[in-house]
């Protein structure tokens, strides 16, 4: 006589980014073929555990989404443990209680960012079998070394650099290029050191707008014509004005030279994975199975020095890796005469 099948459900919450479908694909594929296991896949995030929307995920219905960009499951920015206006469920937290009951779930895996892994935490302590997995560009998740999606914008955004540099050239043109990230400045920094740029301002570190405007006189003077400054969207500016256009106009009246913004947007976050995120959510969501298997529970998937582990939720939860002031990457950029308007 054989036991009940384990039966998990697999989410996707908060912003899209590439590798969601890899990762959905590594868990599904390695829980059904390795273990056995019965796989559902909930709709729009957190938002599909409260109104029941899900469907089964089979072998079939994994193949073909490796290279997808978004999510198959859809996703949403609902937090089921914090109030919002329009809500039409009073008590959120306890229908997800309840649908997982009733959908006879053994495990759920979450795969989102900050936002995410803190409800996953809490839904842990509410005593469901959860599985976190680390998702964003932004790299910003505490305890892992990389999130995947991150390669895939730095990819996007290096490209973009790249071609600004011809423009900037023929028109001896200062160039600013926002790029996304939040208060994290992950992207700006390997994005700017990989495309070259001149100038790199990170949200965690402190700039003079004086500094920045004299790096672009001393190119020019030196006889470097245009300048590539790269900027963190989310960079302290007065009166929170956008980054790109306040470092453009401040540039443009400081040092008379023609200054143009390119603000990249959601572009970083759409399209098909890089073939490292592609790698790094299938090993993800591999494990993510594995820990399941071995009813591991209340942990998050992550990588350090190369290796794949997993740390408890409770440690990820409303934490935020940030570039430290003595990150080596900054050292040698700095090496190389890259400033940091400082």
């Amino acid at each position: 006589m054989t036991g009940k099948k384990t039966k998990i459900g697999i989410l996707t919450a908060g912003g899209d980014c590439p590798g969601l479908n890899a990762a959905i694909r590594g868990v599904g594929k390695t829980a059904i073929v390795q273990y056995g296991m019965e796989v559902i896949g909930i709709s729009n995030g957190f938002s599909g555990l409260i109104d029941r929307e899900y469907e089964e995920l089979t072998e079939d219905k994994l193949s073909g989404i490796l290279t997808l960009g978004g999510t198959i499951l859809g996703t949403s920015r609902m937090k089921p443990f914090k109030p919002q206006d329009g809500d039409t469920v009073d008590d959120k937290p306890q229908v997800i209680l309840e649908n997982y009951e009733r959908l006879g779930l053994d495990a759920l895996v979450c795969i989102g960012g900050n936002g995410t892994q803190k409800t996953a935490n809490l839904l842990a302590k509410e005593g469901l079998n959860i599985v976190g997995l680390p998702k964003t560009i932004d790299n910003d998740v505490w305890g892992t070394d990389v999130t995947f999606g991150f390669d895939s914008a730095v990819n996007i955004a290096t490209d973009a650099i790249d071609r600004l540099h011809t423009t900037a050239n023929s028109h001896k043109r200062v160039m600013v290029i926002e790029v996304m990230g939040h208060n994290a400045g992950w992207i700006a920094l390997h994005s700017g050191l990989a495309g070259g740029g001149d100038v790199i301002l990170l949200p965690e570190m402190e700039y003079d707008m004086d500094v920045v405007a004299q790096t672009v006189i001393s190119r020019a003077e030196k006889g470097k014509p245009y300048s590539i400054i790269v900027v963190g969207e989310g960079i302290k500016t007065p009166n929170k004005k956008n980054a790109a256009r306040y470092i453009g106009k401040e540039i443009m009246a400081r040092t008379g030279i023609e200054t143009r913004e390119t603000i990249l947007g959601y572009i970083q976050r759409g399209g098909s994975p890089s073939p490292a995120d592609r790698i790094l959510a299938t090993r993800y969501g591999s494990y993510a199975a594995k820990l399941i298997h071995d009813h591991e529970f209340g942990t998050m998937v992550s990588i350090k020095g190369g290796e794949i582990t997993s740390v408890p939720l409770e440690e990820v939860g409303g934490k935020t890796r940030l570039i430290e002031p003595d990150n080596t990457l900054v050292e040698k950029a700095i090496n190389l005469g890259v400033s940091f308007g400082q």
